[in-house]
């Protein structure tokens, strides 16, 4: 069967299929790595954040034996609320998004009674323990990978008493000794590698588990988002249509009432003037051939023909090849995805795209889909001044309304200088 490559053209499997299947998945390898050590740093500084609750809750605590400790314990449930705020914007950077909860009460019966602030309690207890080791072991296993493989490089100037990087204390002769530490570092690399996601997962565990609001509120807090969600695609669905609408009736029908009226004409001309006749069917004529492309356009506008009949990449590449800025385009997708969701993608691209010509002063551009489970990953970068904006008058808003419509997730980061990042996951079944 054909697959879609990086580039999204279908290729054929062949001799080279089982190279090309180990070098993606060491890729993949590599970037699940990365990600699982940027995770872990920055598991790291909120577990920071954490441990200094701990801290001051354990000072509170102390505090409360003789009595002065009560006045600050709505203090003490600001700071911890504060640590898991920073905790739920990092996961919702990384996986679902964490609702932030309403404000920590004032009054201390509120503070002990709330669920919200004792959950974010056992939170900070667990990350800034367990999260703040994980995040330093994170941190560490690839720093000995490095000291360890480069040490061959520079032994030479350390004497041969020092020892080694880390643990390596016992004497360094010569470059077979020097050889064995990065051999050792090799290690290091293989342990980052495997135990690196684990590890992340892990430390982003009690978050997931904790964080999340509780199964009451979290169902309210789901159906308000259904419903706006539900109200924003009524709303995309009505401006639509009314955009068909407008399309219509300002170039196909003016077409086809211009072609009524010199038919008429013509009609009347023949016996009078045959020769004026024969040259107001002709006008009849270009008027029909122009109606018949204006309405070949709306067509295109709600569905692409090519990306019902030969998919997602082609669509995309279609997008690129026709953009004001040079483009790249890599698919990784298998096989087809719903036709709302390769709708759904191919709008996204194909407005930011447009964006990016009209608004970024850009040089270029790269789009980037990948499918990772059931959730389709696409990623539309330029390099422009960025500044963009939902209320730029640019299009995002309604690229985001689409996305939400769909129940997936849209971020946007466009610091002033640039680049411009936009991010949209879309659910795809699994």
């Amino acid at each position: 069967m054909p697959r879609i490559d990086t580039v999204g053209r279908a290729t054929a499997a062949g001799p080279g299929g089982r190279g090309s299947t180990v070098r993606r998945y060491a890729r993949r390898g590599v970037r699940m790595s990365v990600d699982a050590i940027e995770h872990l740093v920055g598991g790291l500084g909120t577990a920071i954040l954490a441990l200094a609750a701990v801290v001051m809750l354990v000072l509170v605590a102390l505090a409360c034996v003789v009595g002065i400790g009560l006045v600050m314990v709505p203090s003490a449930a600001k700071a911890v609320r504060l640590a898991a705020n920073r905790e739920r914007a990092r996961l919702s950077r990384w996986d679902r998004d964490l609702p932030l909860p309403p404000p920590v009460p004032t009054g201390l019966r509120g503070v002990l009674h709330d669920p919200w602030v004792r959950r974010e309690a056992a939170f900070v207890a667990a990350h800034g323990t367990v999260g703040f080791g994980l995040g330093v072991l994170g941190l560490s296993l690839p720093i000995s990978a490095v000291q360890n493989l480069l040490f061959p490089m520079y032994y030479w100037v350390l004497p041969p008493e020092a020892g080694g990087p880390g643990f390596i204390d016992w004497r360094i002769d010569g470059l077979p000794d020097a050889l064995l530490v990065g051999l050792i570092g090799v290690g290091w690399l293989a342990a980052t590698v495997a135990l690196g996601p684990t590890m992340a997962g892990l430390q982003a565990l009690p978050g997931r588990r904790l964080l999340a609001p509780p199964r009451d509120v979290d169902t309210s807090l789901r159906i308000a988002e259904l419903t706006a969600t539900r109200a924003a695609a009524l709303d995309a669905h009505a401006v639509e249509l009314r955009r068909i609408e407008r399309s219509l009736h300002d170039g196909a029908q003016n077409r086809l009432v211009a072609v009524t009226v010199l038919l008429g004409a013509a009609r009347r001309a023949m016996v009078r003037d045959p020769a004026r006749a024969a040259e107001i069917l002709d006008r009849a004529h270009d008027s029909a051939e122009l109606a018949l492309a204006e309405l070949r356009t709306v067509v295109r506008s709600i569905l692409p023909p090519v990306l019902d009949d030969r998919g997602l990449a082609a669509a995309l590449d279609g997008l690129a090849a026709g953009c004001g800025v040079p483009c790249t385009v890599q698919v990784d997708v298998a096989g087809r995805c719903a036709a709302s969701v390769e709708s759904t993608a191919y709008f996204v691209v194909a407005e930011a795209l447009t964006n990016v010509a009209r608004h970024s002063g850009a040089a270029s551009a790269a789009v980037t889909v990948h499918r990772s489970g059931d959730r389709l990953h696409v990623s539309v970068v330029d390099d422009g001044r960025g500044g963009a904006s939902d209320g730029s008058g640019s299009g995002i808003g309604g690229i985001r309304r689409r996305v939400e419509a769909h129940d997936g997730r849209f971020t946007l980061t466009s610091p002033p200088g640039g680049p411009t990042t936009l991010l949209v996951e879309l659910p795809c079944g699994s």
